[in-house]
C-alpha cells in the first residue's frame, strides 16, 4: 500500500482537503478539522486516525498499532507500518475517523458541507 492509495481514499470523501503540515506529514481535513495524517518520510508512525473510545483500547493492543503521539488523549491511533492492518481495515478506520470528525463539527459548518 502506498501513500497515493491513502491519499485517493481520503480525498474521495466529500469536502476533504489535504495539506502538508509539520514539515513532512500529509494531513487530511474536513471542515478545517483533521481526520487522517500520513507520514511522507520514514517515521515512527505511518498513519494516524481518530477512532471511537470503545475501539481505541482494542486497537492499541494489536501489534503495530499504538496510541498516536500527541493525539492519543483524543482517541487517535497510529499504525507503525502500512502492514499493521489490511487495506480494507485501513479504509474502514479512515472512513470512521472522517465520520467522527464530521459529527463533532459545529452545526453551522456541517450545514455548509451538506
Amino acid at each position: 500500500m502506498r501513500i497515493d492509495w491513502v491519499r485517493r481514499h481520503c480525498l474521495s470523501m466529500p469536502h476533504a482537503t489535504e495539506s502538508v503540515q509539520w514539515g513532512d506529514n500529509l494531513v487530511f481535513k474536513v471542515g478545517g478539522k483533521i481526520f487522517a495524517i500520513v507520514a511522507l518520510e520514514p517515521a515512527k508512525v505511518w498513519l494516524s486516525c481518530k477512532c471511537a473510545p470503545e475501539v481505541f483500547a482494542e486497537l492499541v493492543e494489536r501489534p503495530g498499532i499504538v496510541p498516536a503521539p500527541y493525539l492519543a488523549r483524543n482517541h487517535w491511533i497510529a499504525l507503525e507500518t502500512e502492514h499493521a492492518m489490511s487495506a480494507a481495515e485501513i479504509e474502514l478506520i479512515i472512513r470512521r475517523s472522517y465520520d467522527l470528525v464530521i459529527g463533532k463539527l459545529p452545526k453551522k459548518i456541517r450545514a455548509t458541507l451538506s
